[in-house]
């Protein structure tokens, strides 16, 4: 999986993103969370850090002063933990754990060992993906247009891609290797920005399932300010990360299991699959058809969540649980819709959108563009004589990759012989050469050879 990062569509205030992110609870009742989980929790980063103070036991968990305070309040009632040494300020205070406590601290930490931020429940989670959810988004022609501006893309493509991600349904992108496919899928996170709340973790029936993924997800603003204070009724909820909307990539490794909960045995918690972590975003699945499995194993897998918007998890206990599947989904393939054999799936996709080979005039700027982000001059003369010399001969069409990865050749070639890079006569046949390898031109005879 990979993480696809573009640059913010707007400039947001510090009170603008921090409005996006739920109110710190101030109650243990607040947090969901029951008292027991948070005792162990605590005891368990306790155990880690040795000697800590609350207002260190606050940052850890993410969790208010008051919330961590009244925890610790029940832990030194139960012998759990003590006062090891006080200070001027009721915040100098540090508490170390008793014998008893560590005891109990070890024994946990076996049956888990996550340490971190507290666990936000499942139906708080829940709420909060409908809450900000992606589909429906209302993305007018204008918005796309100018979040395309930068790129070569013809009009007509930008209005399907436009329409298909109103719609909220899957999108096929299809079209032949080097067309630009994945390119346009990633880019489409531009019409679908904006800052949304992500949880650490969540828990479910009592078992912790990461959700955050820095693999994922790109963080807006830090974690939480260290509190100096234990009054923190005016922060928000440092349980979240305030976070782009993500755009998950999954190719041909993507396998069934995959997007099943992942238990780590060792750490004793789950990890979310790829598309919970997409959630409120966009989840491509690259060069389908070419994956360990079928489109209809995928479908039959994704079935329900396409079509109603949840999917349905189970944990090793056997206990099964609904999720939200709240995404833009995109797939990619080289086949035609026609190849992928399955009605079905096929029936289930809102929008089949062919991405061809480019026009001319487009082409041009492609790879005008391209010169630019090499730093080689472009030559309009030496542009039309590829065209005639090679591309043309050869039968090759106008996709959007040859002119980045011609020029990167030159750009290279360039530097290893000590010279400038331009558009040389040498130094494109050079990059054809070793691009495409050594091909005769269409028409001529093979070379044929005497028998002995």
């Amino acid at each position: 999986m990979s993480l696809i990062k573009f640059p913010p569509v707007a400039t947001r205030t510090s009170h603008e993103l921090r409005s996006a992110l739920p109110h710190a609870p101030q109650t243990i009742e607040e947090t969901g969370l029951p008292t027991t989980f948070l005792v162990e929790l605590i005891a368990k980063t306790m155990f880690q850090l040795g000697l800590t103070r609350l207002t260190e036991l606050s940052v850890q968990l993410g969790l208010a002063g008051a919330v961590v305070e009244s925890v610790c309040q029940f832990m030194r009632r139960e012998a759990m933990l003590e006062i090891a040494r006080r200070g001027q300020h009721e915040a100098d205070i540090q508490f170390d754990l008793t014998q008893a406590g560590r005891a109990r601290a070890a024994d946990w930490l076996t049956r888990s060992s996550y340490i971190g931020a507290a666990p936000v429940p499942l139906d708080v989670y829940t709420e909060r993906v409908n809450a900000q959810t992606v589909v429906g988004l209302a993305i007018t022609a204008q918005q796309v247009h100018g979040a395309f501006a930068d790129l070569v893309v013809p009009e007509h493509l930008l209005d399907l891609l436009g329409t298909a991600v109103n719609s909220g349904r899957p999108m096929l992108l299809y079209g032949a290797p080097g067309s630009g496919k994945t390119y346009l899928a990633q880019h489409l996170s531009r019409l679908v920005a904006g800052p949304i709340a992500i949880p650490h973790a969540i828990i479910v029936h009592g078992e912790v399932i990461r959700i955050f993924d820095a693999q994922c997800h790109r963080a807006l603003a830090p974690d939480a300010a260290p509190r100096a204070a234990l009054d923190n009724r005016a922060r928000p909820d440092a349980r979240w990360l305030l976070c782009e909307r993500p755009c998950v990539v999954a190719g041909g490794e993507l396998t069934l299991e995959m997007l099943d909960l992942s238990f780590d045995g060792r750490a004793g918690y789950y990890e979310a699959p790829p598309h919970v972590k997409a959630n409120n975003g966009l989840f491509i699945v690259d060069d389908l058809g070419r994956q360990v499995i079928t489109p209809r194993e995928l479908m039959n897998r994704w079935v329900v969540p396409m079509e109603r918007r949840h999917d349905h998890l189970m944990l090793r206990t056997g206990a099964k649980f609904s999720i939200p599947f709240d995404m833009v989904l995109v797939f990619s393939s080289n086949l035609r819709p026609d190849q992928l054999d399955d009605a079905a799936f096929l029936r289930r996709l809102g929008h089949k959108i062919a991405v061809e080979p480019l026009s001319p005039p487009h082409y041009a700027k492609v790879f005008e563009n391209a010169c630019r982000a090499e730093g080689i001059a472009y030559d309009p003369i030496a542009f039309i004589e590829l065209l005639r010399l090679y591309q043309a001969p050869q039968g090759r069409e106008l996709l959007a990759c040859y002119p980045r990865d011609l020029l990167h050749l030159i750009a290279s070639r360039a530097r290893y012989l000590g010279v400038a890079a331009e558009l040389s006569a040498p130094l494109i046949d050079w990059a054809w050469q070793a691009y495409f390898g050594k091909e005769a031109p269409i028409g001529s005879a093979p070379e044929t050879g005497s028998r002995s």
